[in-house]
């Protein structure tokens, strides 16, 4: 029987996705001992934090983080790591395109010693302009930018806690190519995969694009390296045959080496915390809440300010 297992369940306005992620889940993990369901609240605008709440107060087993606003997926991940209580953690989708059924798949695979166990999703039922999206943007990780992206992995996994903490605090932006990274035992199961329950998916194109350019300038150099090549091939034929062309062109590289250089630089340099939490029902690092918690002053009930004594004689 398998003890101390704790599920992630991001939110984002999921609404009554809620209910049904809670209900499944607690179908398919009834013999975990030690079941901790944790939902963390990405700064949903629909009711999906008093549902949440709703179950807290009935289930024990379920607890919450929720943020000031909507800080993002990776920002999910690095609060789920950091709140859950027991040395496994599972990531699951509040869609459930992903069966709940599917964790016992995970859990029986890192028995075997792994780290960091990914479900490989048969038969993807997303759509196929995600598909292509998704499998043209782990091609030109793997080959163009050569990131060690491991084959098949997605956001539905098992992870040692421990592990993922440590994933985490490196602030890196993505997950997946950091657990080779850091030398992590890691490997990748067949699960099933289905239609969306409820509601629609809440990554965007633009969305998507901003986040692969976190990965290819997270975990690689070669982007500036190739326009610092291309610099060097162009200054020395500009300087030979003294073209305003060629000047030209050498002109626009330097810049474009520039602006890559200050992406670097700005992703090195972020400081800034990943979340801020309005409210949980767990004990928050105070780092981690916008303010803490402070009483409102009362006024008294008596006469109004500046009121003057009418009493005879005075």
């Amino acid at each position: 029987m398998t003890t101390g297992l704790t599920v992630l369940v991001p939110c984002f306005n999921e609404g009554a996705q809620v209910e049904v992620a809670h209900r499944e889940l607690c179908a398919a993990l009834d013999g975990i001992v030690d079941l901790e369901i944790l939902f963390v609240d990405d700064g949903s605008r629909d009711d999906s934090l008093a549902r949440i709440k709703a179950l807290a107060a009935a289930d024990p087993r379920v607890r919450y983080v929720s943020f000031t606003r909507n800080f993002g997926i990776d920002a999910v991940m690095a609060a789920g790591f950091r709140y859950a209580s027991n040395p496994w953690t599972v990531q699951c989708d509040a869609d459930l395109q992903v069966p709940p059924s599917e964790i016992a798949t995970l859990l029986a695979k890192a028995a075997e010693g792994y780290d960091v166990v990914f479900g490989r999703r048969r038969h993807r039922r997303d759509p196929l302009v995600r598909r292509i999206g998704s499998a043209g943007l782990h091609w030109m990780a793997r080959s163009v930018f050569r990131i060690d992206m491991p084959r098949g992995a997605s956001t539905f996994r098992l992870v040692n806690t421990e592990v993922a903490r440590t994933i985490s605090d490196l602030r890196l932006p993505w997950f997946i190519p950091a657990v080779p990274m850091v030398g992590a035992r890691h490997t990748a199961v067949d699960v099933m995969h289905r239609e969306r329950t409820a509601g629609r998916s809440k990554l965007r194109l633009g969305r998507l694009a901003g986040h692969s350019f976190e990965l290819f300038f997270g975990f690689s150099w070669r982007p500036l390296n190739a326009v610092y090549l291309l610099a060097a091939l162009l200054l020395p034929l500009a300087l030979i045959f003294d073209s305003s062309r060629l000047h030209l062109a050498v002109s626009a590289v330097t810049l474009a080496a520039v602006a890559l250089l200050s992406r670097y630089v700005h992703g090195l340099a972020r400081r800034l915390p990943s979340f801020y939490v309005r409210e949980a029902n767990v004990e928050v690092r105070p780092g981690d809440l916008l303010a803490p918690p402070a009483p409102v002053p009362v006024m008294p009930r008596g006469p109004a300010v500046g009121a003057t004594d009418q009493r005879p004689g005075h």
